[in-house]
């Protein structure tokens, strides 16, 4: 599920007791434009005072193969 925010829609943020994931999916792109889209679009501004270490993901979905293509994490 999208989690809109004033400045865009995170398409997946995942809060965990010690930890926030945000995570950026795209199609037949790659995993470091879904990284800068986190940073551009400020995803990660609503934790900057949160105790829990942020973690950016970025994934490329390949519509050849039908999978995760690449992922990195920040």
């Amino acid at each position: 599920m999208e989690d809109r925010q004033s400045y865009g829609r995170v398409d997946c943020t995942l809060e965990m007791k010690e930890y926030v994931y945000i995570l950026e999916f795209k199609m037949d792109g790659s995993a470091d434009e879904a990284l800068q889209q986190i940073e551009a679009k400020g995803y990660a501004k609503p934790y900057a005072t949160d105790p829990r270490q942020l973690v950016r993901i970025g994934m490329n979905f390949s519509s050849e193969t039908r999978t995760i293509a690449e992922w990195k994490v920040q």
